[in-house]
């Protein structure tokens, strides 16, 4: 087994204590957001794509937590009122290949509509109410909904993703980006190969690309979608992993 899967596996062993609202971060993984408007200025900037209509500094706000004690970060930047996405995304300022993710959200009304981007390339849709393929914790496009997971508006929900980016060979694609995923602990999708880049260019890196087909072999930030949608976030963290098979399963159960 490979030097870099194994402690993986091994701090993950006991899964339903390291997966969930609430979990901790695992040893040698960074917190990317802690609550902290001094965090998020440190470790996230606008991503500045095409549709970008925002400015420096983040127009996201620091509020109280609207479950438990302390702050979090609400996703309702003015710039992207109406459901213009790629106006107000925020991405980390730092790139990642493969990773382990653990992130938790609170939609606080009924349809409210975000997304966490995988190397600010592939979504994972944060969406109130829908239950297809373009719906809530899909692969988007890719994938059903597991929506029978979600616990609801109005209460933190829990994102645990094993990702490994996609494989070039003499600077073709030989192998795509694959991720396996827990949605509030349960198992939502496992070694799901993600064939393209969704949504255009205004959605993320390569989005305009072929299609969204043209991948290109860079690492990239994570980053959270801004729709004109109060959606919260909190407790980010991330392990950058070396996985040399392309298997992201976690652990056996």
């Amino acid at each position: 087994m490979h030097r870099f899967l194994f402690p993986l596996l091994a701090t993950l062993g006991t899964l339903h204590a390291e997966v969930g609202v609430g979990a901790k971060p695992v040893e040698g993984a960074e917190v990317v957001f802690d609550g902290s408007r001094e965090m998020l200025d440190a470790k996230w900037t606008y991503w500045q794509g095409p549709r970008f209509a925002s400015s420096l500094p983040i127009k996201w706000k620091i509020v109280e937590d609207p479950v438990d004690k302390g702050t979090v970060v609400m996703s309702d930047d003015p710039a992207a009122a109406g459901g213009k996405y790629g106006t107000a995304d925020i991405v980390t300022k730092k790139a990642y290949k493969d990773f382990r993710l653990h992130i938790e959200f609170n939609i606080a009304k009924e349809g409210g509509n975000s997304g966490v981007y995988l190397q600010n390339r592939y979504e994972i849709q944060i969406l109130d109410g829908d239950k297809t393929k373009h719906g809530m914790a899909a692969v988007i496009n890719e994938t059903e909904s597991p929506y029978q997971h979600y616990l609801g508006a109005g209460k933190w929900n829990a994102y645990d993703i094993v990702f490994r980016a996609a494989r070039f060979k003499d600077g073709k694609l030989a192998e795509k980006p694959m991720v396996t995923m827990y949605f509030n602990g349960k198992k939502a999708h496992v070694n799901q190969s993600i064939n393209q880049v969704w949504g255009g260019p205004n959605s993320g890196v390569d989005g305009g690309n072929d299609g969204g087909k043209g991948i290109t072999d860079s690492p990239q930030g994570l980053k959270l979608q801004a729709e004109g949608h109060d959606v919260r976030f909190r407790n980010i963290w991330i392990r950058e992993l070396e996985l040399e098979k392309a298997d992201t399963d976690f652990a056996a159960e």
